[in-house]
């Protein structure tokens, strides 16, 4: 999967749990999952849950904790996916 399909498949996730007041135009690889796209803790679960589906990988709570941003996601499912 090319690196432009993993992006597009995780902000489409992402999309999924957006408050409505955020608009998905406004994710990028920067955006803070808390802080900027106001996702909650529970939200942010069903995000890693969600991205374990898709990509056939498996967060563990240390990778749940150092995913703060889309970028953060994005290079923790890479790792995950040439181990």
């Amino acid at each position: 999967m090319k690196e432009n399909e993993k992006y597009s498949q995780l902000k489409n996730i992402v999309a999924a749990y957006l408050p409505e007041d955020i608009k998905v135009d406004s994710i990028t690889e920067n955006s803070d999952f808390t802080g900027e796209l106001n996702i909650n803790s529970a939200n942010l679960v069903d995000i890693v849950l969600d991205l374990e589906d898709a990509f056939d990988i498996r967060l563990e709570n240390e990778d749940m904790d150092r995913m703060k941003t889309v970028g953060d996601a994005l290079r923790i499912i890479n790792a995950k996916l040439v181990e």
